[in-house]
């Protein structure tokens, strides 16, 4: 049974397999949603969910907005390219260093203390499966933000310059220090 929406906008967190890639602190590329998946909130995306609104956007000349944790009067840089493939929302674009909170957010990101993607929406048609599932199939798209909490836990952001190794080096040294930690314990 498909649901019409008319309600506000809803937040979608997603953290992504090393799929959000910086370079030099200001270049932006990964996926801001993936079909398929289950979130927190119990809600799936599925494929072709944000055509309608990408062409509508697109024969207004409009573009989905980048902000800082969704709040709108912190704009941080443009989203250059947002689009559908089979894996997702992929999302390319450009944090602006000349906004204080666009240089904050490079830096964050950098840090590793910033590592998540989050889209701003509307529902337009959802349906319930048999797990109690919302299946999202038409959702308006306004914005994509990045923040501190995902919806997506088990998904990790990725630096682009980092390659598999030192991801793997990074993850072995952070797994020895937590078993000295537990050594130090007893």
């Amino acid at each position: 049974m498909q649901e019409k929406h008319m309600n506000g906008l809803e937040h979608k967190f997603c953290q992504l397999d090393a799929t959000l890639s910086v370079t030099d602190g200001t270049l932006i590329e990964g996926y801001a949603s993936l079909f398929g998946k289950c979130d927190q909130g119990g809600d799936v995306v599925e494929a072709g969910a944000y055509a309608r609104s990408l062409a509508a956007m697109k024969a207004k000349a409009g573009t989905v907005k980048m902000l800082w944790q969704h709040d709108p009067t912190q704009p941080i840089g443009v989203w250059d390219e947002v689009r559908e493939d089979a894996k997702g929302l992929y999302v390319k674009g450009r944090i602006l260093t000349d906004v204080a909170k666009g240089r904050e957010a490079a830096a964050l990101i950098e840090a590793g203390a910033i590592d998540g993607l989050s889209i701003g929406y509307r529902t337009v048609m959802s349906a319930k499966d048999n797990k109690g599932r919302r299946l999202l199939s038409e959702l308006e798209l306004w914005e994509v933000s990045l923040v501190t909490f995902p919806m997506l836990p088990d998904a990790r952001v990725g630096s682009k310059g980092d390659s598999p190794e030192d991801t793997t080096l990074r993850e072995l040294a952070a797994a020895f220090e937590d078993a000295r930690r537990q050594l130090a314990r007893t």
